[in-house]
């Protein structure tokens, strides 16, 4: 039986990271929530948002309001990316490659999250340099939207 009190989305979600800092104040230490959350329908498009808060639903929630306002369009070929793609951004390098029908997402990370989201199914893609999930989701977007164009 069908649940109607749950409200349906128009894209999926995943949160890739969550982390607690700390800000020294007067008194001692403040701590809150940041929270990386990756949206996209699955169909071309995707974004990412980074929120912070108290609690990490808040974070979370914050996040995912930031992802919405973030959304890119990807061009989407037999299930894969046009033509293959290497992006720097800071000192995250990634490398986007094409890949035929069966071969599925080889990818690992932050990139994996953004790629599912975005609809690909057929991918090679590889991480070089920077393990900040940040900075890889930025990089995989930017690199999306440029082998869109």
């Amino acid at each position: 039986m069908a649940d109607y009190n749950q409200k349906k989305t128009e894209y999926d979600e995943k949160v890739v990271e969550i982390s607690r800092v700390s800000r020294t104040m007067k008194g001692g230490r403040r701590i809150s929530f940041r929270a990386l959350v990756v949206i996209g329908d699955r169909h071309g498009k995707v974004g990412f948002g980074l929120g912070k808060g108290k609690e990490v639903s808040v974070a979370i929630d914050k996040a995912k309001a930031r992802a919405k306002k973030k959304i890119v369009k990807v061009e989407i070929v037999n299930n894969t990316i046009p033509r293959p793609v290497t992006l720097k951004f800071n000192s995250a390098k990634i490398i986007l490659k094409p890949a035929p029908i069966g071969t599925s997402i080889i990818a690992g990370g932050s990139i994996r999250a953004v790629v599912e989201l975005a609809g690909i199914k057929n991918i090679v893609a590889k991480i070089i340099g920077s393990s900040n999930k940040i900075n890889n989701a930025k990089a995989t977007i930017l690199a999306l939207r440029k082998v869109s164009k």
